[in-house]
């Protein structure tokens, strides 16, 4: 069967999610629309195409356990000049992430593995790009905000021709979700 390359991300829902990705367009990321707009939970991790299955019913386990949890992005970050990365700043929610990452890379699982960084939850939103564009991403989207509320993740595979196609969702086991701290809901939390 061969080998394909997997990751398990949060999508960033619509209208966010769209925007983002256009906006990474706009500043000369080639790879903008080839990657759908998220947050990473499990990063490019090549396995055996055999392997699918099980690492489907881990990835159902982990989410039947799992619980809706309020996400919020807010300003800018950047991992220069370790790597060439300006993202948007995961500022609720990233620990609820943090643990969700953990469980589907746990040793007992089929995804077990060691990461290159420690974790840190973020929108990517340019890579790998010149640096008056990085720059410039980091200024224009330093006040941007977002919330929503995370109702589940999702499996993807990328394609031999580069592109991040989904495979399957797996939304959480409880639909019940908490408050955003601090925030007073007026109907303008979207699932993802």
């Amino acid at each position: 069967m061969g080998t394909v390359t997997i990751g398990v991300s949060i999508a960033v829902p619509e209208p966010h999610g769209s925007r983002l990705q256009q906006l990474r367009a706009g500043f000369g990321d080639a790879a903008a629309h080839g990657i759908p707009t998220h947050v990473t939970l499990l990063p490019p991790t090549g396995i055996d195409a055999a392997v699918v299955p099980a690492v489907e019913a881990h990835l159902s386990e982990v989410a039947a356990t799992g619980r809706p949890f309020p996400m919020r992005l807010s300003g800018t970050g950047t991992f220069r000049p370790l790597s060439p990365v300006v993202f948007v700043k995961v500022v609720e929610g990233a620990e609820a992430c943090g643990a969700l990452q953990q469980r589907i890379r746990d040793a007992s699982g089929p995804v077990a593995r060691e990461l290159q960084f420690p974790y840190h939850p973020h929108v990517t939103v340019a890579h790998g790009i010149e640096e008056a564009a990085m720059d410039r991403a980091f200024e224009e989207l330093s006040d941007y905000e977002a919330h929503w509320a995370c109702t589940g993740f999702a499996l993807y595979e990328q394609g031999e021709d580069g592109v991040w196609r989904k495979l399957r969702d797996f939304p959480f086991g409880s639909l019940a979700v908490p408050p955003q701290a601090g925030h007073v809901d007026r109907g303008s939390v979207s699932a993802c």
